[in-house]
Formats: structure tokens, C-alpha cells, sequence
């Protein structure tokens, strides 16, 4: 008998059967592939457990029915139970389970006692703390306030005990003057002893009880009483007591309260303005708040900040909700609001004088035709005869009329101020001369004219002149849009000449009468602006203003704003040198009194107090202060590399202009930075106004800088500082000779130009080799001059290859310097041997040219 007999042999199925497939390719080849075919697994899943036929009780058979039967243990269960467990294996399992929850369960339960039971305990505690703390506070409130009727019972009876001593002292005098009496006349009828008057002084001691007992209360009271002395103070002995003041404000809490006036008041709420910026402090003054509060609440929010450093609005705002105030928000700009921009009404205005502009080409005679209306010799004041300054003249016509005249420059550095001369005027008087038609400043002119829209005059001036071509003038006027009457045109012209007095009269009538077709009105009566036409810094008077007054009044003590700069009118100089009380509109008048000079072009407003001029100017300053840095800020690290790489390549010539009128120096400033080009340019460190300082000579030598001087002169101690540090300094009074100085100096920057200039060829007609020496060609010169000292180079097939110096040039065996044409030599090249037969040797030389700006 075998282990195997009738039954199979143990082991695990591994889920596989093994098996082939015939597989059939092209051509009709075919392969036999082994295959396995893996079975599914089963997924065993434990039933709900039932009870157990020994745990749940069979109900009562039928009478006449079958006995179930019972499962034998060690059986397979029947179909739908778990596979190979027992039912008392599983009913072993349920007990198990059931046993872990009931576990569970029980734990649970003690765990939850044991909680209750430790928070009843901490809350037992809690309460006998509580009860010893409460225990203990009785106690101290019952032992002070033994304490205190200890001290009120035994300053009672010091008070009772004195009393009685003072009764006892002052009935001792009175019992002896009695029994004094009584032995003196026994027979006297006995009567009450006579009261003492009213105004009867007391006793020495009696006075001096007094003084004690007052003295007692009063140390009673924690007071000192009687006079500090000089020993007390010096012993220690009177000490710090509270002062008389202290007391006073004592006395009165306690009459308030006993008044019922001591509750708090209820909190104010403020609107508080708020700037973009504002300091702790500033902000605390304004919310009425201590600024210690102020810093506290800041804390909080997690701002360390003290009460001089500044927080942003939004901060600030969160602040002042905080404190229970309301914001107003309020910016910068906010402060020239107090400038009066209303316009005015049609019943306040008054008629005003026209403002003429004189603008024309340079050398048209401008100022000589205006020197004629004025009758006057401008010209004879002007450097060169040219007007470098812009003018302002007011002149009464034979007829009355009053008319303000601006003469404009008319050099190509004026152009700013030819554009503010047309902005600020009602009339423009284009001055041609007739010898010379339009010129490129007598086309500025019509462009300013025409973008200011102001109407337009034509005055063709030295009509006087034999090579006078009136007709001329009017038709290249034509090509710039500018039509005259003559010519069906609605602009007027007239032909005048400055010389002879030729047409003036023409001229001032066509002027009024554009002026009276303008309808020109202004309101005299309100606070002045105007314009600011030139500005100078006097040595003696200070910084100098003309003003151009183009509505209200200016009168003398008037507080004004231009520009940054502010002031109060000390005096008002009218065209002529004399002082005036007041300017009303259109009329030009000095303005003394500013603490600063101010830029050609500026706004003069009046404003009501001296403080609205500090704040206006400060935001104007602070707001081009920082209009400058972001202009010279750089965004990014690209751009700033950029920016010092262009610089690296540029020569700078360094400047420092002072100018006599603000005028003159914005317009050398913008006449020099335009000499520059992609290679040098010339660079304005300062430009000003006034005599050249020693700050201006130091600014000069730290940029290594020259000093220019237009119509002002260096102090004592420039010079002197300027001689020892080597500054130069430079003085002019025309324009055209500074501009041409400074050109001439940037152009020494540039460097020099280099030319070539070729002088011959040769051809190379056979080579050597020469010991010592190497190849040298046997050449033919077929053009030109061949020198020794010259660049040569080596043409290939009209190709350049090679470029270099002449190692040495013979004609027979003799070195020379030059062969003429149609001559043969030999050359050879330094460091260079690749030369070939037919090979053609260009010969040229270089020369240094000197380059100027244009």
C-alpha cells in the first residue's frame, strides 16, 4: 500500500495550465507557442454569523414533525457558509468579538469616570482657593478698618483732651482777677463780671494755643503750618508739602463731585485732516489726543514708531477710527488751493492797455523801431548792438492810449524767450527788414505767434534803405502762410523806418486798432497775477523780478508765491527807474522783495498770509525736487550699465554759466548743450544768476570745469580762489563770441580725423631671395611715387592681403627714399615674405585732419 493509493497527492495549485497554440505567418511558415491559461481566483466572503443551534433555542417542534439535525463538528459546513470553518470556530470567533466590545465599552466608561472625577477635584480646589483668597480679603478689609477706628477714636480723644486744656487755660486768668476783686471791696454788690469788647485782643498764650492747635491739625492733615524758615528748609525738617495750587484743584474735585459734576465727559469726535504723510505728534495734536496714547495705539497694531517719526495716511487713518475721530483726507496739492482762480465777472472788468510783442530776426531793428516809439536809445546799452535781454516798456500815444511793448531777442539762442514773449501778449509786431525778407528767426516768430493765437502785425522795417524790396517781403511771407491787406489778406501791414520816423504814426494806429477790436478787460479790483518776463539777482537790492501784471492789483506790502520762490512786495519799479505804489493790469513793473530768484516764465499769484507762500513754495520746491531725481534715476541695472557705456564713449566738457538775467543763462545753457554730437558735448554743471562766487569756483575745480561770465564779474575772494585752485574764468557780453569760444574748446576734444591718401602703385615683376634679408620683389612703378616712409599693401587679384611698412626700397643696389614712376627698385616687406610675381603693391600715406564742430 502506497501513500498515494486512490487518492491524489498533496500540494498547492498553482492557477495555471499549460498549453500550445499553433500560430500561422506569411509564405506559410508556422510556430508552436507555449501558453499558460491562468484561473481565476475566488474571493471567499465570511457570512453574517448565525446563532448557534447550542446558544439559541430551537422552538417547540410540531407534534408529528421531523427532529432537525444537528451538524457534526469536523464536517464541512453546508453550501453557503464559509469554506473550511466550523461552526464552533465561528461561534468561538463571535465570542471573541463580542468580549473586545464589551472591553471597549468598559474601558470607555472608566475612562469617562476617572475624567468627571478629576474635574470635580480641580473644581473643589478651585472653589477652596477662591474661599481662602475671599477668607483673606475679609480679614484685611476688618483689620484696616479696626485700624482706622483705632485712629479715629484716638484722634478724637487728643482732640477732646486739648479742648479741654484750652477751657482750663482760659478759665485761670478769669478766677484770679475774680478773687482779686473780692479782696479789694467785700461790701461791692456782687454782679456778672463785664464781657470783654469784641475787638479785644487775646492773651499771649491764648494766641499761642491757637497757633499749636492749628499747628497739630495741620500735620494732622500730612500740611506744614506757619512759615517755611531757613533752618527748617536747610534741616529737612519742612519738607516737600503740596503747593497752594495743588490744593485749590483738591478742593475744587471735591466740590464737583459733592456737586455731582464729576462724571466723564463724553468723548469729542473730530474731523481730522490727513496729508499723505504726517508725524505721530502732528497727528496727535490734530485728534486733540496725548501723544503718548498715540504711540500706545500704534503698538497695538504693530507699528513701533515714536512721536517724531512719520506714518502714511492709511496708518494713520486706522489711527484716528481707532480714537473714534472721522478722517479727511487731504493732499499736498491741497495748499494752492488758496489761490484765487474764480473768474470774473462781466460788471468787475475794466478796460486795459494791449501788450505788444516786438519779434523779428536779429539785427531787423527791433529795439530801434521800439527806441523810436519810446524815444529813447536802448541799442546804445545793448553788447554788439544786438538786444540780448527781453524788454518790457509801457508808452503813452499822442492820443492817450497807453501801450505795453516786450522786446524779444532775436538771436537763435532766444527761442524761449521769443515763446514766452508771445504767450504772455495780445499783439505781435513782425518786424522784416525790407533789405533782408524772412530769415529763419523771422519764421520762429510766425510759428510763435500762430501757436500763442494771437493776432499778427506786420512792420517791414528800413524802408529808408535804397536796396528796400517791400514787395518782396510780402510775397515770401506768403510761403508761411501770412497773407497781408496789400495782397487781399487780413493781416496789416505797415512800412516803417526807425531811422527817419517813417510810418511810426501807421504803426500805432494799426496797433490800436486791433487793440480796440480785442476788447481788452480786466478786473483791477482783486488780488494780482502775472507773469514773470526776466529775473535778475542785484548785488545791492537782492534778487529782481519783472513782472508783467495781468489782472488785479499789485500794491506794495502785498504777500506773494511764484514759482518756488516767495515774497512780499517791498517796492514796485516801473520801466523808467521810479517807484510806484501799485501796478494795475497789463503794465510792467521790478519787483523787490523775494527770497529768491525765480525762473523766466513763472506765475506771480498774491495770496493772503505769509505762512500760505512758505507752504505753496515748499510743495513747488519738493515737488521739482523730486521731479529731477526720478529724471536722473535709472530703472533698472541694464539701463544704468547702459548709460555709464555711452557715457565712457563721450567727452564731456565741463561748464559753470553765471548770467546777469535769468533769462540769458536759461538760454546759453540751451544754446551750449545743443554744440555736442555723438563724440563730445558740452555739459552745464550750474547755471545761474549774480556775480561768480567762490562756491561757483569750487563746484569748477572738483569737475575740473571752466567759468563763463555773461555780463557779471567774479567777487574779490572768487578771484583769489580761482588763481590759487587754476580755475579759469571767462568773461563775455555777446552771445555769439561765447558760443563760438566754447565750440572752438569742445572741438579740441574730438579726436583727429586720419585720411589716406595713396601716392602710387607698382607691379611686382619677378621676386629674389636675398640672404639675410629674405624675398625682395624686383617691382616696376607704373603710377605715382614710391616713398620709403609710406604704408604699402599687397594686392592679389585686386584683393588686399596683407597691409603693412616697407622693410627696405633700393634702386640698383643703393637704398633710397623714393622711386618716381616708370622706374623699376627692389622692395621688401617687414615680417612679411608671401610675394608673388604679378603680385601689385599699392603705396599710400596717412595724414592727420582737425576736426571742428559744426
Amino acid at each position: 500500500m502506497t501513500d498515494t493509493d486512490g487518492k491524489k497527492p498533496l500540494g498547492l495549485r498553482s492557477g495555471t495550465h499549460p498549453g500550445q497554440v499553433k500560430q500561422s505567418f506569411s509564405h506559410g511558415r508556422t510556430k508552436a507557442v507555449v501558453v499558460e491559461t491562468k484561473q481565476k481566483k475566488r474571493v471567499v466572503v465570511a457570512k453574517p454569523p448565525t446563532p448557534s443551534p447550542a446558544t439559541v433555542p430551537a422552538p417547540p417542534a410540531a407534534p408529528g414533525a421531523p427532529r432537525p439535525a444537528v451538524a457534526t463538528p469536523g464536517l464541512p459546513r453546508r453550501p453557503g457558509g464559509v469554506v473550511g470553518v466550523s461552526d464552533a470556530e465561528m461561534e468561538r470567533r463571535l465570542k471573541a468579538v463580542q468580549a473586545a466590545r464589551a472591553r471597549e465599552a468598559q474601558d470607555a466608561a472608566r475612562r469617562a469616570e476617572e475624567e468627571r472625577q478629576r474635574e470635580d477635584e480641580r473644581a473643589r480646589k478651585r472653589a477652596e482657593a477662591e474661599a481662602e483668597a475671599e477668607a483673606k480679603r475679609r480679614e484685611e478689609a476688618q483689620r484696616i478698618a479696626e485700624e482706622r477706628a483705632r485712629e479715629e477714636e484716638a484722634r478724637r480723644k487728643a482732640e477732646d483732651e486739648e479742648r479741654r486744656r484750652r477751657i482750663a487755660e482760659r478759665q485761670k486768668p478769669a478766677a484770679t482777677a475774680a478773687a482779686a476783686g473780692a479782696g479789694a471791696g467785700a461790701d461791692a454788690t456782687p454782679a456778672a463780671a463785664p464781657r470783654a469788647p469784641l475787638g479785644a485782643r487775646k492773651p499771649d498764650r491764648a494766641r499761642e494755643e491757637d497757633r499749636d492747635a492749628r499747628a497739630a491739625r495741620a500735620r494732622e492733615d500730612g500740611r506744614r503750618a506757619g512759615k517755611l524758615t531757613l533752618n527748617e528748609a536747610l534741616s529737612g525738617d519742612g519738607g516737600r508739602q503740596r503747593s497752594l495750587a495743588a490744593m485749590t484743584r483738591k478742593q475744587e474735585r471735591a466740590r464737583q463731585k459733592a456737586m455731582g459734576l464729576g462724571v466723564a465727559r463724553e468723548k469729542q469726535s473730530r474731523d481730522v485732516q490727513l496729508p499723505e504723510t504726517i508725524t505721530v505728534q502732528e497727528l496727535a495734536n490734530r485728534m486733540a489726543e496725548r501723544a503718548a496714547d498715540v504711540v500706545k495705539a500704534l503698538m497695538k497694531m504693530g507699528v513701533m514708531a515714536t512721536m517724531n517719526q512719520t506714518i502714511d495716511a492709511d496708518t494713520a487713518e486706522l489711527v484716528i477710527e481707532e480714537f473714534g475721530h472721522h478722517t479727511v483726507r487731504v493732499s499736498d496739492a491741497d495748499v494752492e488751493q488758496v489761490i484765487d482762480t474764480v473768474l470774473d465777472a462781466s460788471e468787475t472788468l475794466r478796460p486795459r492797455p494791449p501788450v505788444v510783442t516786438i519779434m523779428g530776426h536779429v539785427d531787423h531793428g527791433k529795439t530801434s523801431l521800439l527806441d523810436a516809439i519810446r524815444k529813447t536809445n536802448v541799442v546804445a546799452g545793448e553788447a554788439g548792438g544786438i538786444t540780448q535781454h527781453i524788454g518790457a516798456y509801457q508808452v503813452t500815444t499822442e492820443g492817450g492810449d497807453t501801450l505795453t511793448f516786450l522786446d524779444t531777442p532775436g538771436h537763435a539762442a532766444f527761442t524761449s524767450m521769443r515763446a514766452r514773449g508771445a504767450q504772455v501778449t495780445d499783439i505781435v509786431v513782425l518786424v522784416v527788414a525790407a533789405d533782408d525778407a524772412v530769415m529763419p528767426q523771422t519764421i520762429e516768430a510766425i510759428s510763435h505767434a500762430k501757436a500763442a493765437k494771437v493776432p499778427l502785425i506786420v512792420a517791414i522795417n528800413k524802408i529808408d534803405k535804397p536796396s528796400a524790396r517791400p514787395e518782396k517781403v510780402r510775397t515770401d511771407l506768403l510761403q508761411h502762410e501770412v497773407v497781408v491787406e496789400k495782397l487781399s489778406g487780413d493781416v496789416q501791414d505797415v512800412e516803417v523806418s526807425a531811422t527817419t520816423g517813417q510810418g511810426l504814426d501807421e504803426l500805432l494806429e494799426a496797433i490800436a486798432l486791433q487793440a480796440e477790436v480785442l476788447e481788452l478787460r480786466a478786473n483791477p479790483d482783486r488780488p494780482a497775477s502775472g507773469t514773470v518776463i526776466e529775473a535778475k539777482l542785484d548785488v545791492g537790492r537782492g534778487p529782481i523780478a519783472t513782472v508783467l501784471v495781468q489782472n488785479g492789483t499789485l500794491r506794495r506790502g502785498d504777500i506773494f508765491v511764484v514759482g518756488e520762490q516767495w515774497g512780499k512786495v517791498r517796492a514796485l519799479m516801473n520801466d523808467k527807474g521810479g517807484r510806484v505804489e501799485e501796478a494795475g493790469p497789463a503794465v510792467p513793473v521790478e519787483v523787490l522783495g523775494l527770497n529768491g530768484t525765480p525762473e523766466a516764465g513763472d506765475v506771480l499769484n498774491v495770496v493772503e498770509t505769509e505762512q500760505q507762500a512758505r507752504e505753496i513754495a515748499a510743495y513747488r520746491e519738493q515737488l521739482a525736487r523730486d521731479k529731477r531725481a526720478a529724471a536722473g534715476a535709472a530703472a533698472t541695472l541694464e539701463q544704468l550699465l547702459a548709460r555709464a557705456k555711452a557715457d565712457a564713449a563721450v567727452a564731456e566738457l565741463p561748464v559753470v554759466v553765471k548770467a546777469d538775467v535769468q533769462g540769458s543763462a536759461e538760454a546759453i545753457g540751451q544754446a551750449l548743450e545743443k554744440l555736442g554730437n555723438e563724440e563730445v558735448r558740452v555739459r552745464v554743471l550750474h547755471s545761474g544768476v549774480g556775480a561768480i562766487t567762490e562756491t561757483d569756483i569750487g563746484l569748477a575745480e572738483a569737475s575740473k570745469a571752466i567759468v563763463i561770465g555773461f555780463n557779471v564779474r567774479a567777487n574779490a575772494p572768487a578771484r583769489a580762489a580761482a588763481s590759487q585752485k587754476g580755475v579759469e574764468i571767462r568773461y563775455y557780453g555777446i552771445i555769439y563770441d561765447l558760443v563760438d569760444d566754447v565750440r572752438t574748446a569742445a572741438s579740441g576734444l574730438l579726436k583727429a580725423e586720419v585720411r589716406e591718401r595713396f601716392i602710387g602703385y607698382a607691379r611686382i615683376l619677378q621676386v629674389f631671395r636675398v640672404s639675410g634679408v629674405g624675398k625682395v620683389a624686383g617691382c616696376l612703378v607704373t603710377e605715382g611715387v614710391a616713398r620709403r616712409s609710406a604704408g604699402v599693401r599687397l594686392l592679389r587679384d585686386n584683393v588686399v592681403i596683407h597691409e603693412g611698412t616697407l622693410k627696405t626700397l633700393k634702386r640698383f643696389k643703393d637704398e633710397v627714399k623714393e622711386v618716381a614712376s616708370g622706374q623699376e627698385c627692389g622692395m621688401a616687406f617687414e615680417n612679411y615674405d608671401d610675394i608673388r610675381e604679378g603680385d601689385v603693391i599699392e603705396i599710400f600715406e596717412r595724414e592727420t585732419v582737425e576736426r571742428t564742430l559744426g
